[in-house]
């Protein structure tokens, strides 16, 4: 049977593919050569292209091999994604070349043996299918030097990326220091100094409310608004379906055909002509999300150069079932500067909330130098807390990051922290513990979570290093296909 295998590798390596298909034997990694068209080579790996051709190939493959339709296959983003996995692929492959990396035929024939489609091939005495075997490689166009190398080939880089990705951490001591950090506790008090505790202390001039106003107009502008008149088809729920389909047939040929007007679909089905005012690209503000008039197809409809500019019907839109729509503009309200007088209220709020935080910001400092004079002072403080990495209670962001980066060997130890908008907080650090009775699976979880991205960071060095090697080139974006040129 070992004969026989190791007659007919190739052959093994489609039915791998056919069954199995790993991304390495998918793609066909040793094909290099193809279309050298410079205008759709897309990237260059060691001076060999990639081209648009073999980007659209292996797409249509794959599409077919999950089920997915021929549009999935011509999309931009489905088919950069085939071109990553080609460039990845090309990239290995020269690293194997490269390294002259060797395979074993006792370890190839083990591999193979591991395929359940392989397995299948034996007869029920333990004997090889020799015949369907041949079977198979004929129909498959391959001889067996070929079923060999590519084979031998695809379990060099699977060698090659198992080793690369099989980073561990390298003490027993460095897992536990990084999960101690996780879970060290820290007793924390904290100050707020807010904005708003200082607002009875600021009053923005008139001149200066002029001014802001004048700095920043942009921050003052109305959206565009349209007024709209619309009619709404609704199915009676004892109606004929057969007659609700006529008569919305005659609704949508009659909004489009006559469509300087709504009234003569409105006069024709005995429908009422309505209004709405104020509609804005983000729809109609406090209407209901059932409302004919909200919904985002007519709103984008309404907002066409069509409907804006030559004010004709929208075409009908069925907003739910047994529900069509259909509206025209009937004034354009153009986005414009709001007058001073209609502003002048957020304009002080908004001063006024920059004056008071720079005050509470200015009483942070200054309290933080006073109790950085004598640090067993705690005065002030509210009431302790306990908070950590995995229990960060209150405390997010930057609040959580400078409490935990506090030197735990000079406590205790204080930090000033900015809350954008708000004001500023002084945390005080007294004690750092470590979190008992942590549960052994929490522990494994993390040892596996840290080994994950030690490992994706060593793969993602490992690929920047030979992509550097192999001199990889882009040559030409890879476009959308009826966009013309490469990838078209």
């Amino acid at each position: 049977m070992f004969d026989t295998v190791r007659k007919h590798q190739k052959l093994l390596q489609i039915v791998l593919m056919l069954f199995i298909v790993p991304s390495f034997a998918f793609f066909g990694i040793s094909s290099y050569s193809g279309f050298m068209d410079k205008e759709t080579d897309l990237v260059k790996v060691n001076g060999k292209a990639i081209t648009a051709q073999e980007v659209d190939s292996a797409a249509k493959r794959q599409a077919e091999r999950v089920g997915g339709s021929p549009q999935i296959a011509q999309s931009l983003q489905f088919r950069q994604a085939i071109l990553s996995e080609l460039l990845q692929q090309r990239v290995l492959a020269y690293a194997v070349n490269d390294l002259r990396l060797q395979v074993s035929k006792d370890a190839l024939i083990k591999s193979l043996q591991n395929i359940p489609q392989i397995r299948a091939l034996y007869k029920p005495d333990g004997s090889f299918d020799d015949a369907r075997f041949k079977q198979l490689l004929a129909a498959n166009g391959l001889n067996e030097e070929q079923f060999y190398a590519g084979q031998g080939f695809d379990l060099k880089i699977q060698q090659l990326v198992t080793s690369v990705a099989r980073t561990e951490i390298a003490t027993p001591k460095l897992f536990e220091a990084i999960s101690s950090l996780y879970e060290s506790e820290r007793e924390v008090q904290a100050i707020t100094f807010s904005a708003k505790d200082y607002l009875s202390k600021v009053d923005p001039s008139l001149d200066e409310q002029q001014a802001f106003y004048e700095a920043n107009s942009k921050l003052f502008v109305s959206p565009e608004l349209i007024d709209v008149d619309y009619l709404v088809l609704k199915a009676d729920p004892k109606e004929d379906p057969k007659s609700f389909n006529e008569k919305a047939d005659q609704f949508t040929n009659i909004t489009y055909d006559q469509a300087d007007s709504l009234k003569p679909a409105a006069d024709k089905l005995k429908l009422s002509v309505q209004s709405a005012k104020g509609i804005s690209r983000g729809g109609l503000a406090g209407a209901p999300k059932e409302s004919p008039i909200a919904n985002p197809k007519v709103v984008q409809a309404l907002y066409s150069d069509d409907s804006l500019k030559n004010k004709r019907n929208i075409e009908a839109v069925q907003v739910s079932p047994g529900v069509f729509v259909s509206a025209r503009v009937v004034a354009f309200h153009p986005s414009q500067v709001l007058p001073f007088k209609e502003v002048a209220p957020e304009i002080k709020r908004q001063l006024s909330q920059r004056a008071a935080e720079a005050l509470a910001v200015a009483a942070a400092s200054e309290r933080l130098n006073t109790l950085e004079k004598d640090l067993k002072v705690a005065s002030g403080f509210g009431s302790p807390f306990w908070v950590s990495r995995t229990k960060p209670g209150n405390l997010t962001g930057s609040a959580l990051d400078d409490v935990m980066s506090i030197d735990a060997a000079k406590l205790p130890a204080l930090v000033k922290v900015l809350n954008p908008g708000v004001g500023e907080t002084i945390y005080r650090v007294d004690q750092v513990r470590q979190q008992a009775g942590v549960d052994p699976k929490i522990h494994q979880a993390q040892a596996r979570q840290i080994q994950s991205l030690s490992a994706q960071s060593e793969f993602a060095g490992f690929m920047a290093y030979w992509r550097n090697v192999a001199g990889v080139k882009v040559i030409n974006p890879l476009k959308a296909v009826n966009s013309g040129g490469a990838g078209s």
